[in-house]
């Protein structure tokens, strides 16, 4: 079985690290893109941070005009949506940034967040949660169990990441999964077991997950290939976690101190989904889910 874990935020406690890859981020925003005083731009990303906190229902990471994750579900999503939605409220920023970023991917604004995101976490490096390199370890043991490291970063970073822990042997990392790439285009549907085929999952009144992540889904039927059995462990349900569950494979969500109650909710709600409140609650977890042949 592929114990396929979330990289930031599962295995890092990405929210001891939020507050400085904001700063760092401001900091480049204002002197490399924006030309502003970083004093300014540091009293702006607070005023927007405190709104998306007041009603995080409203505003989401968005890219190719789809919701990735709502604001809240990370630390390191409340970041990278704060400075979107600044950028975006602005027209003399949003000037600036497409001026900066004139051969974008998706569009100036996610591919500017997107590069402060990768070169600041990078130069940041990890905080390991205390219990990282004894699951890896526990997990690279076991005679069933393939602990595979999943990523949106490219997996040579995050394999230099995991080399500054004391594991027994290198693990198998899946990177660069985008699973924040939406296709509003994309045409898969999913069995949903009283709605029927639906792309977009509506947990709550006031929540929906849109499951249109193409690259997502290709990521994960690689790791098929290897190994049909796959359990995902990740910190957030949007962007690693509900399309894995409508797809049938387990969800593991960790809760952590910014999870919020619908997300956990939600997956409890799921016949396939489990709520771990330490990374030392997976192993006997893995009991419950290990397949009967294996």
């Amino acid at each position: 079985m592929q114990v396929i874990i979330d990289f930031d935020g599962t295995l890092t406690s990405e929210e001891t690290q939020a507050s400085t890859l904001a700063e760092m981020s401001i900091s480049s925003l204002a002197s490399d893109v924006l030309q502003v005083p970083r004093d300014r731009l540091v009293r702006e990303y607070a005023e927007t941070r405190a709104r998306l906190l007041a009603a995080p229902h409203r505003y989401s990471w968005e890219v190719n005009g789809l919701r990735a994750s709502y604001c809240n579900e990370g630390a390191f999503i409340l970041n990278t949506t704060t400075l979107q939605t600044l950028l975006r409220e602005n027209q003399d920023y949003a000037d600036a940034v497409a001026r900066a970023f004139p051969n974008a991917e998706y569009d100036p604004i996610v591919d500017c967040t997107n590069a402060l995101f990768h070169r600041n976490t990078a130069l940041i490096g990890p905080a390991f949660r205390p219990q990282a390199a004894t699951l890896l370890n526990a997990l690279l043991h076991h005679p069933t169990r393939c602990p595979v490291v999943l990523t949106n970063s490219l997996g040579d970073k995050v394999t230099r990441l995991l080399s500054t822990l004391p594991l027994d042997a290198p693990v198998q990392v899946l990177g660069d999964t985008r699973q924040y790439e939406m296709a509003p285009n994309w045409t898969q549907t999913w069995q949903h077991p009283t709605l029927g085929a639906i792309q977009i999952w509506p947990v709550s009144r006031r929540y929906s997950v849109d499951l249109r992540r193409p690259d997502y889904y290709r990521a994960l039927q690689t790791a098929a290939q290897r190994d049909p059995h796959r359990v995902v462990v990740a910190d957030t349900f949007s962007l690693p976690g509900a399309l894995p569950l409508m797809m049938g494979i387990p969800f593991c969500l960790l809760r952590t101190p910014y999870t919020p109650r619908w997300c956990a909710r939600a997956v409890r709600r799921h016949p396939h989904g489990r709520v771990l409140n330490s990374l030392s609650d997976l192993l006997p977890t893995l009991e419950e889910l290990e397949p009967r042949d294996a």
